[in-house]
């Protein structure tokens, strides 16, 4: 019996229940997940991440239905995909990814690969990195009397 092998890709900084949510869910699409994590150099779509990268993956890593964890590739975000060949990418539901333009990308690259959209969204007063820096900023600002901007 072949292992149906899902691949989950994201910055994963500051570790909150949407991860956590999204790589459950991406487990539950096939029997092994792999997971990789955004290299510092390569995350431009939004700030960079407080959490250097390896700590990052030590992070992913222990985190139980997650069966292995690399590093991206700087130069080419394809290099892992093409060494794991997973029978799935799974993106989270905010991802900037467009599912059929990355299905194409990867026919290019000789990659079948099915790309599934994780649509369920956690729901939590922290559940992004963006509020989880807010509220430490804001309470700083009350706590500490520091002058931090949003």
């Amino acid at each position: 019996m072949k292992v149906k092998r899902v691949m989950a890709t994201g910055t994963f900084d500051i570790i909150h229940p949407g991860h956590l949510a999204y790589l459950k869910k991406a487990k539950e699409l096939g029997d092994e997940l792999i997971v990789v994590i955004a290299r510092d150099s390569n995350v431009k779509h939004k700030p960079k991440p407080f959490i250097p990268e390896h700590q990052r993956l030590e992070v992913i890593k222990a985190i139980k239905w997650v069966d292995k964890v690399v590093l991206g590739d700087k130069k080419d975000i394809f290099k892992p995909v093409m060494e794991f060949r997973p029978d799935i990418i799974a993106l989270g539901y905010d991802q900037h990814f467009n599912e059929e333009e990355l299905e194409k990308k990867l026919r290019e690259r000789g990659i079948q690969a099915k790309v599934v959209r994780i649509t369920h969204r956690e729901e939590c007063e922290l559940c992004s990195t963006a509020k989880i820096v807010r509220k430490i900023l804001d309470e700083a600002k009350v706590k500490y009397g520091t002058s931090v901007e949003k």
